[in-house]
C-alpha cells in the first residue's frame, strides 16, 4: 500500500471517531487537522473544541486506536490543539443548523416532547421519569431528559450522574452551547449541574421569571442533537414551570403520574386539566405505588386502589379517551435503584416494577405523535 493511500485511510479512520459529548464524527466536526504517514508512523493532528475538554483523554485514545488499526501503521504520533474562537463559532452555528439561539423543539420538530406531571409531590414521578427515559433508550430511541423540577431536582442522582465529589457533572460549554451529560444513553440536563461547587447544599429560591428563563435556556442552549423523544420531569402541581412549559411547548404530550390513593388522584386530575388548557394533549396516566405481591402470595395495597383508573376516567372526554398506561407496584428494587443511581429497568429488569415501567415505555413508543399545529411536508393541489 502506498504512503498516500495509507494517509487517506488514516484520515478516514480518525475522522470516523465519534466525539463522546457531541456524538458526531470528528470529520463532521472539522476536528481533524493534518494527517501524514512516514513509513509505518502516522502523524495525526486534531483540534479539541475547548481548552480542558472533559472528553480529551477518551478522544485521544480513540484517535490513536483508530490510526493504529490501519494496515501498515505501527506507530502513532498525535498532536492535540484547540479550535480558534472563529472555528468554535462556526461549529456551534453548524450544530444549530444555521439557526441562532432558536428553541429546536417547536411544532415542526420531529422530536416528540412528553412532559411528566403530577398533582402533588411524593408520588415517585421523578423515579418513573428516569426509568422511562432509560427504558426508551434501551429501545434504540434517541432520548433527552430535562429535569424541570428546579426546586426539587433529583434526576442526576437517580441516573447515577454523580462525580467522586458527590456532585453532578457540569455540562461542557462550547461558547453559548451546552453539551448535556449522558447516562444509560439518555442526554440529561438539570439545574443541579449548575449550582456552586463550593456550596453543594445550596437551595434554588427562584420565582416566576427566573424559572421561565431557566426552562427556556434548557430548551434553547442545550445541544441534544437529533432526538426521538424529549422527556421533561415537571415539578408537582400547576405553578410557574407548568405555565412556562405550556407557553413554550403547547404541542407537548403530557403523562400524568398518581398513586392509588384518592387524596393523590384527585389532585393529579388538576395537572392534566391545566395541560389541556394550554393546548397540550394528555396521552395517559401511570399509577405508581400500586399493590405489591408479598412472598407468601398475598398483596399489600398500602395506598389503596383505583386511583389511576379514576384519574384516567376524569381526564377522558367523549372525543378522547385517556388510557391508564400502567400500574407500577411498590418495589424495594425500584427504591434501591434510585438510591444507587442504577434504574431498576437496568439493574433488575425482572422486578415487577421494572416490567410495569417497560410496559409503559412500550406503550409510549407505539403511541403516535399528535400532528396538531405541525406543518406537514406537502401542500394540496
Amino acid at each position: 500500500m502506498s504512503a498516500a493511500g495509507t494517509a487517506d485511510d488514516v484520515r478516514r479512520a480518525v475522522g470516523a471517531v465519534t466525539d463522546p459529548e457531541i456524538r458526531r464524527p470528528l470529520a463532521e466536526l472539522d476536528m481533524v487537522r493534518d494527517v501524514r504517514v512516514d513509513g509505518s508512523t502516522a502523524h495525526v493532528a486534531i483540534a479539541l473544541t475547548i481548552v480542558g475538554c472533559p472528553a480529551a483523554a477518551r478522544i485521544e485514545r480513540d484517535v490513536r486506536d483508530a490510526a493504529a488499526s490501519v494496515p501498515g501503521v505501527t506507530t502513532v504520533e498525535l498532536t492535540v490543539g484547540v479550535m480558534t474562537p472563529a472555528e468554535r463559532a462556526a461549529l456551534t452555528e453548524r450544530l444549530r443548523g444555521g439557526r441562532t439561539r432558536v428553541m429546536p423543539f417547536g411544532p415542526d420538530s420531529l422530536t416528540r416532547v412528553i412532559a411528566v406531571t403530577s398533582g402533588k409531590g411524593g408520588v415517585g414521578k421523578s423515579t418513573l421519569t428516569a426509568n422511562l427515559a432509560v427504558a426508551l433508550a434501551e429501545r434504540s430511541l434517541a432520548v433527552g431528559l430535562i429535569d424541570a423540577d428546579v426546586h426539587g431536582f433529583s434526576i442526576p442522582a437517580l441516573l447515577g450522574l454523580v462525580e467522586p465529589d458527590g456532585l453532578p457533572p457540569q455540562p461542557t460549554r462550547i461558547d453559548d452551547l451546552m453539551l448535556p451529560p449522558v447516562a444509560y444513553g439518555v442526554k440529561t440536563i438539570s439545574i443541579g449541574m449548575f449550582l456552586p461547587r463550593d456550596q453543594p447544599a445550596s437551595a434554588v429560591a427562584w420565582r416566576g421569571p427566573m424559572l421561565h428563563r431557566t426552562v427556556q435556556q434548557f430548551l434553547t442552549d442545550v445541544f441534544f442533537g437529533d432526538l426521538d423523544i424529549l422527556l421533561l420531569d415537571m415539578p408537582p402541581g400547576t405553578g410557574d414551570v407548568a405555565i412556562s412549559v405550556g407557553q413554550l411547548l403547547p404541542h407537548a404530550d403530557v403523562l400524568v403520574v398518581t398513586t392509588p390513593q384518592t387524596a393523590a388522584s384527585d389532585v393529579a386530575v388538576r395537572s392534566g386539566l391545566v395541560a389541556g388548557q394550554t393546548g397540550q394533549r394528555v396521552i395517559g396516566v401511570v399509577e405508581n405505588m400500586a399493590a405489591m405481591t408479598l412472598p407468601d402470595g398475598t398483596t399489600l395495597d398500602l395506598f389503596g386502589s383505583g386511583g389511576g383508573a379514576a384519574v384516567a376516567a376524569a381526564l377522558s372526554t367523549d372525543a378522547t379517551e385517556v388510557p391508564l398506561l400502567g400500574s407500577v407496584p411498590l418495589s424495594v428494587a425500584l427504591r434501591r435503584g434510585g438510591d444507587e443511581g442504577v434504574p431498576v429497568v437496568i439493574g433488575d429488569p425482572a422486578d415487577a416494577a421494572a416490567q410495569a415501567i417497560a410496559h409503559v415505555a412500550d406503550a409510549l413508543a407505539r403511541t403516535p405523535r399528535g400532528l396538531a399545529g405541525r406543518s406537514l411536508p406537502f401542500s394540496p393541489r
